[in-house]
């Protein structure tokens, strides 16, 4: 038999029969506790690299939160290595910056779809190829929304590589140009950026899967600093998450489709 560690997918750290169908996956390690806590009988699995991870249930359905760190590279790898240990439901739980005037901080941006300003799609598919929601993860996380009464929009959003290239874009030496490109997908309607849904939704798509996004807006137009989010705001933003999964396994319970199609 195998040595234990031969058996855990090599960056995630985790074995089989350890991951749930159905995945929350938000960048930050230190955020998979206060997911955890909203779901049934949830124990810390592991913790490699910046993967940490915790399964647990939702009305009798296994669900795993796991973060993903910064950016599309590790996402990818944690949504190859996750869907290979039987998940097939992925919800990004994460943060952004608002786009537009009306996104405010602690509202919600429920992604539809994704503008690929970032390049770990690129090594899957050409960049024709569009990163699209899940239909029915979109309708769970806005009924969701809905639900809490929580401020949220609904629509496209961005995702990028250098961060700081779109907050301080006047301190590096095309800053013109990189202020000129955000402006120009701000008049195109794009209402957020963050640095990780073109990825999950590109690799999703590809592998068969389903995924979607929910982000907190933590810092708006013009902002040049990110405040810590308001802890407040974490939380509901984790009570939208969660109920839009509950959603998904009621629909899955109901005879919808729990994959791709």
């Amino acid at each position: 038999m195998a040595p234990v560690a031969e058996q855990r997918a090599y960056h995630v750290g985790l074995a089989p029969g350890e991951v749930g169908a159905y995945v929350l996956i938000p960048g930050d390690p230190f955020r998979t506790p206060l997911i955890a806590r909203a779901l049934e009988g949830a124990r810390e699995v592991a913790w490699s690299r910046e993967y940490r991870s915790f399964t647990g249930s939702l009305d009798g359905i296994r669900v795993t939160t796991c973060s993903s760190g910064i950016g599309g590279p590790s996402l990818a790898i944690a949504v190859e290595e996750l869907s290979r240990l039987g998940a097939h439901t992925f919800l990004r739980v994460g943060t952004c910056g608002g786009a537009q005037p009306r996104v405010r901080l602690g509202d919600l941006v429920v992604a539809t779809g994704a503008v690929r300003s970032e390049g770990t799609p690129d090594a899957y598919v050409p960049p024709e190829y569009p990163a699209i929601a899940h239909h029915q993860v979109v309708a769970a996380v806005r009924e969701a929304a809905v639900a809490a009464g929580v401020p949220h929009h609904v629509g496209l959003v961005r995702s990028v590589d250098a961060l700081y290239a779109d907050l301080a874009p006047d301190r590096l030496p095309r800053g013109a140009a990189l202020r000129a490109e955000a402006e120009m997908w701000s008049r195109a309607g794009v209402l957020a950026n963050d640095m990780e849904s073109a990825t999950l939704m590109v690799v999703a798509s590809l592998r068969g899967l389903r995924a979607g996004t929910v982000l907190l807006c933590v810092d708006e137009v013009g902002a040049e600093e990110i405040p810590h989010p308001d802890p407040r705001h974490l939380d509901r933003l984790v009570e939208v998450a969660v109920d839009a999964v509950r959603r998904l396994v009621a629909a899955e319970r109901a005879g919808g489709d729990a994959a791709a199609g």
